[in-house]
């Protein structure tokens, strides 16, 4: 039986875990607590950890796993900006659910552009109240305006497509454009110039790390409408504010945030919220968080347990998994994946 310590496991991630562990021979231990320095210790006796977005993996927490003869993270997300994969390389392998279900991801990043424009939230609440006036509720038509879109993997390209079915006219930029999508790839500052709309679908790199700043927003079309359902770390909170407060920018659809690490996830209403950022974006009228929940659908999170617990099941048979990631993935000529070889 191989034994897996699962970090920052919440109600919803249990049951699908279970069913496909229990059919692959893996036993999950849950715990509550996020992957770092204090909590590495629970992994001890274990043959490898589970991981989420919000779990920081850093070379202290790697060393400490590696002394526990810890072989293998299994990260049931996407991103992997969380681990210092390179200092994982030559003693636990990474792998990652490179894509899970991009139908959510990408239907709620339009749920959120339509819950802005046409003030649904407001509405919503203000009906309940029994106040059924339509003063400042207005929208605008999504028809013929443009959606830039930087990203075009899975789920920008599902985004794509419902922007399409809106009568959208959708512009994108993706470092490596994809040739046989009929789309219209143009440069970041024409994207930034030319949008109505901007839907971040992009990994977080240190090259693109605050793409969203103050000076892109400089680029922006007066009135324009961000939507992030990506990885915060795109956006410079305190840029977005400033450029929301100048009413540069139209409005903010957020399903991350940079410095979501410690709140995300997690019921802070009791609490005073200490980021100050945060907590003025929040009070913006025209500015709508969620926490991090683009992926929640049923679908999304069987999918989540199924290729997590097949990487999983892939490491210790000994088989080669495309889902294995290292610091040398990102250079094509020395990846070893290309060759059917795991990372090292």
């Amino acid at each position: 039986m191989i034994k897996i310590a699962f970090y920052d496991a919440k109600p919803y991630d249990i049951p699908a875990f279970e069913k496909y562990g229990k059919e692959r021979g893996i036993e999950f231990k849950f715990f509550e607590s996020h992957l770092n320095p204090d909590t590495a210790h629970l992994a001890k006796g274990y043959d490898g950890v589970c991981a989420f977005v919000n779990d920081i993996i850093t070379k202290e927490v790697i060393d400490i796993l590696y002394s526990y003869n810890i072989k293998l993270i299994a990260l049931r997300c996407a991103g992997f900006n969380n681990v210092d994969i390179k200092s994982a390389f030559g003693k636990i392998h990474v792998y990652r659910v490179p894509a899970y279900s991009p139908y959510a991801v990408a239907e709620h990043a339009m749920a959120l552009l339509l819950t802005s424009n046409r003030r649904i939230h407001k509405a919503y609440i203000r009906t309940r109240d029994y106040n059924f006036s339509l003063n400042e509720l207005t929208g605008v038509d999504l028809y013929n305006k443009t959606m830039g879109v930087i990203g075009t993997g899975k789920i920008g390209k599902v985004f794509i497509n419902i922007c399409k079915g809106f009568g959208m006219n959708v512009i994108a930029y993706d470092k490596y454009p994809d040739k046989n999508l009929d789309i219209e790839y143009v440069e970041l500052d024409e994207l930034f110039k030319r949008s109505d709309f901007i839907s971040l679908h992009c990994p977080l790199t240190d090259e693109n790390k605050h793409m969203i700043n103050q000076e892109s927003i400089k680029l922006m079309k007066k009135g324009v409408g961000i939507i992030n359902t990506s990885r915060g770390g795109l956006i410079n909170g305190e840029d977005l504010l400033r450029g929301i407060k100048e009413r540069k920018i139209g409005f903010a659809c957020l399903d991350v945030y940079e410095e979501e690490g410690d709140l995300f996830y997690e019921d802070k209403s009791g609490h005073i919220l200490d980021d100050d950022t945060l907590r003025s974006l929040i009070s913006m009228p025209n500015v709508i968080i969620t926490s991090h929940q683009a992926f929640l659908t049923k679908e999304a999170l069987s999918n989540i347990a199924d290729t997590t617990t097949q990487n999983i099941l892939n490491y210790f048979k000994g088989e080669v998994s495309d889902n294995e990631i290292c610091y040398h993935c990102a250079n094509i000529e020395n990846c070893k994946k290309k060759r059917n070889l795991k990372c090292f």
